[in-house]
């Protein structure tokens, strides 16, 4: 409940300051089921608008510790359901904590490997996630305000989800399976960037 109140409370706050968030593909999110949601995290604004986008699903939250440090947004997160990680020395929980709560609760799984081009880490955390939960991956990719002067702006925000997909402990001709879906993520968030580029460059022309 308290996760719900917060992202409708900030949600309202946001379209008083930057206006209504746009949502593609949003049919692509399971309804029934719990999943594993995988984004770029490109600003402290992509957990933000990615839970408000996918309202009036519940998460768990898998972020950098130094997050947590941010005044104001720390809290808010750690509110919300995340969970600090530590990249250089992550632990057990790491693994534990989220398959615990995709396969007994109704909260979704959200981690942001960190930058652009994605930490391999991360990124092969998300495969082992999905694959002992059994559960779906889903590629979600923001784009808009990155910094509070932008928010303040108005600048279009959009988020984006791409189809999902089953993580199999076998692949046909698939030596080494981590890096094949670490390819098939970075594929889609590739691929959703430049749906997001091209609609941008649509409704300017």
């Amino acid at each position: 409940m308290l996760f719900r109140f917060l992202v409708n409370l900030i949600y309202g706050l946001l379209i008083i300051v930057n206006g209504r968030l746009e949502v593609i593909g949003k049919e692509n999110l399971p309804d029934k089921d719990t999943y594993v949601l995988v984004a770029p995290h490109r600003t402290w604004l992509d957990p933000v608008f990615i839970a408000i986008a996918t309202r009036p699903r519940e998460f768990v939250i898998m972020a950098k510790e130094e997050l947590f440090n941010v005044p104001i947004f720390g809290w808010i997160i750690k509110k919300i359901g995340a969970f600090p990680v530590n990249r250089d020395k992550p632990g057990p929980s790491v693994i534990k904590t989220p398959v615990k709560a995709l396969k007994e609760s109704d909260q979704a799984l959200m981690i942001f490997p960190t930058g652009t081009r994605h930490s391999t880490e991360l990124k092969g955390g998300a495969t082992t996630i999905a694959k002992l939960s059994k559960k779906p991956v889903i590629t979600a990719v923001y784009d808009g305000p990155r910094t509070i002067k932008d928010l303040l702006k108005r600048k279009k925000t959009r988020v984006i989800f791409g189809q999902g997909f089953e993580v199999q402990r076998r692949v046909e001709g698939v030596s080494d399976l981590d890096q094949y879906y670490m390819d098939k993520m970075q594929a889609s968030f590739d691929q959703l960037d430049q749906e997001l580029k091209d609609r941008a460059s649509h409704s300017e022309s």
